[in-house]
């Protein structure tokens, strides 16, 4: 009945849907383009203030790469074939010990990630907007969370060293406190990205707000935590490092003696540790990450 109703309408009054769908289409176009115009310019002009600011220039950073390299190369030790292994082992003089201390990183960054996420797990459900009806409870989440993030580990680590004194027990209090900040904002938005049908089934069944976030809300986004809480752990391994620095324990405060006493061939030895122990980190996580969302690596399914 409707198509023949439509098959009698006038044609003029077909012209005029189709005209006005045309302008309609060319409005929504030029709006669009209008936009990203907009953005464009205000990209540039923020790249163009950047240039400025930071004093950047090219013809510097052609002269200065070479020198980068000078340094680096000036690291790395004199290996001959006909004396490798005593060369080797004269390079890496202090494996044993310098062992010792890349385990005590990796333990910081560690510890460090694991009690950063569970405060980080505590904090993301009254952060997430979709989850809490109180404005005062997610604006004091929210402000808390972006605290934790904003404040450098470096920073937090010199107030738990003057606190708590030399060690790497400081480290791991700043390394957790960072975390909990990044953690709990990755995790926020998770959450606020959750299909929402679980949690109105939740609530419409009589549960409370805890069984909300525990039956509705955790199944759904536990193999996000659980991915980038493993992606944290390897940035904590590797800020673990540098906290060093400050007295914060691990290899890093010998990496920075090595520098201070401008003993090169110790810096590439060290060095090359962090680098193969972050490769080695990366591959496990990764392969756990696969793990949890049932992807076969060899496959690719």
């Amino acid at each position: 009945m409707r198509a023949e109703t439509a098959g009698k309408l006038p044609a003029s009054t077909h012209s005029e849907r189709i005209s006005a769908f045309e302008e309609h289409y060319r409005s929504a176009r030029n709006l669009k383009r209008l936009w990203t115009t907009l953005y464009g310019a205000l990209f540039l002009a923020a790249l163009v203030g950047s240039i400025l600011v930071s004093d950047f220039s090219i013809t510097g950073l052609l002269i200065g790469l070479p020198k980068a390299w000078n340094y680096i190369a000036g690291t790395l030790p004199s290996l001959s074939l006909s004396n490798f292994w005593a060369d080797l082992a004269d390079w890496y003089w202090g494996i044993n010990y310098w062992l010792r201390l890349l385990v005590e990183t990796i333990l910081m960054g560690f510890v460090g990630t694991a009690l950063g996420g569970i405060v980080a797990l505590f904090l993301c459900f009254p952060a997430s907007r979709n989850l809490i009806d109180n404005t005062a409870i997610y604006f004091v989440s929210r402000r808390l969370l972006e605290f934790f993030r904003t404040v450098p580990e470096l920073v937090f680590a010199l107030i738990f060293v003057f606190a708590l004194g030399l060690g790497p027990f400081a480290g791991v209090l700043a390394i957790a406190v960072h975390t909990a900040g990044s953690l709990g904002k990755l995790f926020a938005e998770v959450n606020e990205n959750i299909d929402p049908r679980p949690i109105e089934g939740v609530r419409a069944a009589g549960g409370s707000w805890a069984m909300i976030m525990r039956l509705a809300v955790v199944p759904q986004a536990l193999p996000n935590y659980a991915s980038y809480g493993l992606l944290r752990f390897e940035i904590n391994v590797r800020g673990a490092s540098a906290l060093g620095i400050v007295g914060a324990g691990g290899i890093g405060q010998d990496l920075y003696v090595a520098i201070r006493q401008f003993e090169y061939t110790d810096i590439s030895a060290i060095m090359l540790l962090l680098i193969a122990t972050t490769a080695i980190i990366d591959i496990t996580c990764e392969t756990i990450r696969h793990r949890l969302i049932g992807q076969d690596l060899t496959t690719g399914h």
